[in-house]
């Protein structure tokens, strides 16, 4: 099977379904940024001992694609599409209850760093903020799952205490922002 298919040469892509839409779409900008999203998400299990944490991002992997073929469905199509629901968020929650009992109480605003997998949290945390964003932007002119959104958003805090989490096990401090 050939990768390259130039049928999207002209600036045009397919959606499931076969609907052809325009590459800048919102629901193009959307599911990719999810894409994005997991590839940062691949890059920093790379780098991830803990196997609790590597099998959650693993998971957190493949419900991004899930969420990914919902929104690059055809809306006028019914096809079969992943489940997501509040089932998937909880999991986020309780993850991020466990990790929080592990850490200081925040008292000040932290920049991302410290470490490698501080600062690829981050990165994942802000992608993830921006699919998010643009998931909300689609919602306004097509139907998008509500269970998407709210998945996105806890997504977001897990990764921000992730980021601390693996800080404080790998014996580092957080960097406190001092306003200049």
């Amino acid at each position: 099977m050939k990768i390259y298919t130039k049928t999207g040469d002209t600036g045009k892509t397919s959606l499931f379904g076969k609907a052809r839409v325009d590459k800048d779409d919102i629901r193009i900008e959307a599911y990719g940024t999810v894409d994005e999203l997991n590839s940062h998400l691949g890059l920093l299990l790379s780098d991830i001992k803990d196997t609790v944490v590597s099998d959650l991002i693993l998971q957190i992997q493949s419900k991004l694609f899930d969420i990914g073929s919902n929104l690059a469905a055809d809306p006028e199509n019914n096809y079969p599409l992943p489940e997501i629901n509040a089932e998937n968020t909880k999991v986020l929650e309780e993850a991020i209850d466990k990790m929080n009992v592990s850490l200081q109480p925040l008292k000040t605003f932290i920049l991302p760093g410290g470490s490698w997998t501080n600062g690829q949290c981050h990165i994942c945390r802000t992608v993830c903020r921006r699919s998010e964003r643009r998931v909300v932007t689609l919602s306004k002119v097509a139907d998008v799952k509500p269970e998407i959104i709210k998945y996105l958003n806890r997504l977001s805090d897990y990764l921000f205490v992730l980021s601390r989490y693996l800080l404080a096990k790998d014996g580092k401090e957080e960097i406190p922002w001092v306003a200049s």
